[in-house]
């Protein structure tokens, strides 16, 4: 069978050809000499706490962003709405039965200065009210006058050994746990009782900032601290409860 003869090149064209060849090439060689390299986006406080028991939730691109997050839900108007009537008085029942354990064991008195952390609208401060403990309040990024004050738990606005007493619930809130924890122990005084309910066998709702998947870490955040008591507990999706008493000796 006889070859085809392929139409040749104009001569004009053959020099456009060599240098799109050559120039192709060099950039197949450059391409297998140039380090890849993958886009780590940074992780908000990744270092807060070195224990893999405790994990940042990554996403937040600032501070601001965080806040917004939790004001998405603290401001959501069915939120509100459930919180103020069909759960209100659900939630101080079981508050009341927590906080009047609490006083059975010689944790919390009637004349106890006492500040509920991420308080929403109240229901904590109102159950604390009902079993004797009037001198109660509570902080939320959203006020809900006269149970609950603006405050940021990451800066609370407060002077230093103000409370004999603090609860919390929103531990899993916290974008940076060691600020968290290190604003009650400057707000409670020497001798004072922190309770903080949390989550560890399960994970934390969508608004969470942290995960805790043992409270080894939770116990090591508080420096100036012990553990009275922990026990298992039925809180609203929050299954244990850890009792810490601030060390009466400033020196400690």
């Amino acid at each position: 069978m006889k070859p085809v003869d392929l139409p040749k090149l104009p001569l004009i064209a053959k020099p456009f050809i060599l240098s799109l060849f050559l120039s192709l090439s060099f950039l197949a060689f450059l391409s297998l000499q140039t380090p890849r390299h993958t886009l780590i986006k940074p992780t908000t406080n990744s270092s807060t706490n070195s224990s893999t028991d405790l994990k940042i939730r990554p996403g937040y691109s600032s501070y601001d962003s965080y806040i917004q997050r939790q004001l998405n839900k603290t401001l959501n108007p069915k939120l509100r709405q459930i919180w103020t009537t069909r759960d209100w008085n659900r939630k101080v029942k079981v508050f009341s039965q927590f906080f009047d354990s609490l006083k059975q064991r010689k944790l919390l008195f009637n004349g106890s200065k006492a500040l509920c952390i991420g308080a929403r609208v109240g229901q904590e401060v109102a159950a604390l009210k009902q079993v004797g403990v009037n001198d109660s309040v509570g902080i939320d990024l959203v006020p809900y006058p006269p149970l609950v004050l603006k405050g940021d738990f990451h800066h609370q606005p407060f002077d230093d050994e103000t409370f004999d007493f603090e609860f919390s619930n929103v531990f899993d809130h916290a974008l940076y746990p060691q600020k968290f924890v290190g604003e009650i122990e400057r707000t409670l005084k020497h001798g004072g009782i922190c309770v903080l309910h949390v989550a560890v066998s399960r994970r934390a709702d969508k608004y969470s900032a942290n995960d805790l998947y043992s409270i080894k870490p939770l116990i090591e955040l508080f420096k100036q601290s012990e553990v009275v008591k922990v026990r298992s507990i039925d809180g609203f999706g929050l299954d244990t409860e850890v009792v810490f008493r601030k060390n009466k000796n400033q020196n400690l």
